[in-house]
């Protein structure tokens, strides 16, 4: 049994990046960057959530600019 877990041990370390990318399992690198990670998705998340307030903001004043527009076209 010692020669069948050393021959596995072996194949194991011989195909170990294969198998982390393969079942696309975390590695210490992506575990000791995640915080950052996820820093920068909640701000870019908090980014999005203030271009959306003022693009809406500036698309209502586009409309009633229109609004005025086609009122005076009349």
């Amino acid at each position: 049994m010692v020669g069948m877990d050393s021959y596995m041990n072996k194949y194991l370390d011989r195909r170990m990046k294969f198998l982390i990318d393969e079942w696309d399992l975390a590695t210490h690198t992506d575990l000791d960057t995640f915080e950052d990670r996820l820093r920068a998705v909640e701000d870019d998340i908090e980014d999005i959530g203030t271009f959306e307030t003022v693009a809406e903001t500036r698309l209502a004043g586009l409309e009633e600019r229109l609004k005025k527009l086609k009122e005076v076209k009349k």
